[in-house]
């Protein structure tokens, strides 16, 4: 079952998170990983900037999260973790599809360049990574992240988005 987490939700959206992006370690630039890869506070302040976080729930234990945060004129999924031992079995492919499903807005993700499974991820679910400069512009736009990390990150947009740069660029 995929539903809208709960504040009582929060201890094991935490979890999740930390446990899928042990991951991350040794991958990512290290002055860019933490332990816990996502500290508690960090998950509040997402959580206060807007990101509404779902869950992908399977007799009664979250497998997965996955964030959706509304900027304006796109959505961004953010923070898609699923658990270590629910991996490769589809489970993110549903919660990206039911957040796709929320919104009829261009989706935009962003994550780690050193992170060739996500991207590739992404790119089975219909995503294309973004060029260089279309990146540092969109990072800096939509999302409130270090210098470092918009150096060391990419950005895939979905079909949606694709047409509405397509149209922007064709019709000026």
């Amino acid at each position: 079952m995929i539903r809208q987490c709960r504040k009582s939700d929060l201890d094991t959206i935490f979890e999740i998170i930390n446990d899928a992006a042990q991951a991350y370690k040794g991958m990512i630039p290290e002055d860019r990983w933490n332990e816990p890869y996502m500290p508690f506070a960090e998950l509040m302040r997402e959580i206060e900037d807007g990101i509404v976080f779902w869950c992908l729930e399977h007799q009664g234990q979250l497998l997965a999260v996955m964030g959706i945060q509304d900027r304006n004129d796109v959505a961004l999924i953010r923070h898609a973790y699923v658990r270590t031992r629910g991996q490769k079995k589809g489970i993110g492919t549903k919660l990206l599809k039911h957040l796709e499903n929320m919104t009829e807005k261009p989706i935009l993700i962003g994550t780690w360049a050193a992170a060739s499974w996500a991207i590739s991820f992404y790119e089975k679910n219909g995503y294309t990574l973004v060029s260089e400069e279309e990146k540092n512009r969109l990072l800096r736009k939509y999302w409130s992240i270090p210098e470092r990390q918009v150096e060391t990150s990419v950005v895939l947009g979905n079909q949606t988005w694709r047409k509405a740069r397509h149209d922007v660029l064709t019709n000026g």
